[in-house]
C-alpha cells in the first residue's frame, strides 16, 4: 500500500483507472455446485478474480483433541494458486497472508454456521484462488457462503464480503489489485445482511470515524447487489430442473431428478 513516489495516479478525470464510479462493483458471476464430489461448492467469477470454494463435512473431528463434545469446528483453508497472480508466482504452500486469511474466514462462518447442531464433528471449507485481481478475501467469502448453503449445513445467514478503499480522501468500493496495492486505505468487510452484524472488519492503513461509517454504508449497499447474485445462484439449479419437467409432455414418462 502507499508506493511513494512511484505511486499511479488511481484517480483520473473523476473516473477510477478501470472506468468504474467510485461506487460501481466489478461485474459479478457465481455459480454453485461445481464440485461433484464434494458435500457443496460454488464457483465466482468477481471482475477477474477467479475462485472455487469447497465444502466438506460434517464428519469426525481428527485429530481427536481438537473436537468439542458441544459444536463442531471449522477447518479453513485458503490459497491462492502459483499461477494466480504475477505477485504470487511460483509461491507454493502456505504463507503468513493466507494463513491470516483462512483465520479471519473461519472466524467470520463461526458465527453463522448452527455449529451446535453437530458435536463433535468438524466441517472442511477450501477457498482456491485460480487467479486473484484484489479483494480475494471478500470474494472467497461470498463464494463459501453459496458453498455451504449448497451443502444443507444449516445456517442463521448467507454473509457476503467486500471491500471498501480509500485514494487520497474519496472512498472506493471493491478495489482491485493496482488500487489495493497503491491506495491509502483498504478496508475488508464481511457482513450478515439479515442479521445486519459485520463479521469482519479490518483495515489497512487509515479512516477518519465519518469515513468507516462511510465505508459501512457503501458496503452495505453494495450487498444488496451481492447477496441477490447469491441467491440467484442457489435457485437457478432448481429452476432448470423446474423447467426441465415442463418440457416434457404431459403424456411421456418424467426425467429422472439427477
Amino acid at each position: 500500500m502507499g508506493g511513494g513516489a512511484n505511486k499511479p495516479e488511481l484517480i483520473v478525470n473523476g473516473k477510477r483507472l478501470d472506468g468504474r464510479a467510485f461506487d460501481e462493483l466489478r461485474e459479478i458471476k457465481i455459480e454453485a455446485n461445481t464440485v461433484k464430489n464434494a458435500v457443496g461448492s460454488a464457483y465466482i467469477e468477481w471482475g477477474n478474480n477467479k475462485i472455487l470454494a469447497a465444502v466438506y463435512g460434517p464428519k469426525e473431528a481428527l485429530p481427536k483433541h481438537v473436537s468439542d463434545p458441544e459444536k463442531a469446528i471449522i477447518k479453513c483453508r485458503y490459497q491462492m494458486a502459483p499461477f494466480s497472480s504475477l505477485e504470487g508466482h511460483g509461491r507454493t504452500g502456505p504463507n503468513r497472508r493466507a494463513t491470516e486469511i483462512s483465520k479471519v474466514t473461519r472466524e467470520t462462518f463461526e458465527n453463522v454456521i448452527q455449529l451446535d447442531k453437530f458435536p463433535g464433528s468438524e466441517i472442511d471449507l477450501y477457498i482456491e484462488v485460480l487467479q486473484g485481481d484484489g479483494g480475494t478475501r471478500a470474494a472467497g467469502i461470498t463464494v463459501a457462503a453459496v458453498a455451504l448453503a449448497t451443502s444443507g449445513i444449516p445456517m442463521t445467514d448467507l454473509p457476503y464480503g467486500v471491500s471498501v478503499g480509500k485514494i487520497g480522501e474519496q472512498l472506493v468500493l471493491d478495489l482491485n489489485m493496482i488500487e489495493d496495492n497503491y491506495s491509502d486505505a483498504d478496508v475488508p468487510i464481511a457482513i450478515s445482511p439479515r442479521q445486519g452484524k459485520v463479521l469482519l472488519f479490518q483495515m489497512d492503513g487509515s479512516m477518519s470515524r465519518e469515513q468507516i461509517m462511510e465505508a459501512l454504508q457503501m458496503a452495505r449497499k453494495a450487498g444488496e447487489v451481492i447477496s441477490k447474485k447469491q441467491r440467484d445462484a442457489l435457485r437457478l439449479p432448481y429452476e432448470q430442473i423446474a423447467d426441465k419437467y415442463k418440457a416434457v409432455p404431459s403424456n411421456q414418462p418424467q426425467p429422472a431428478q439427477a
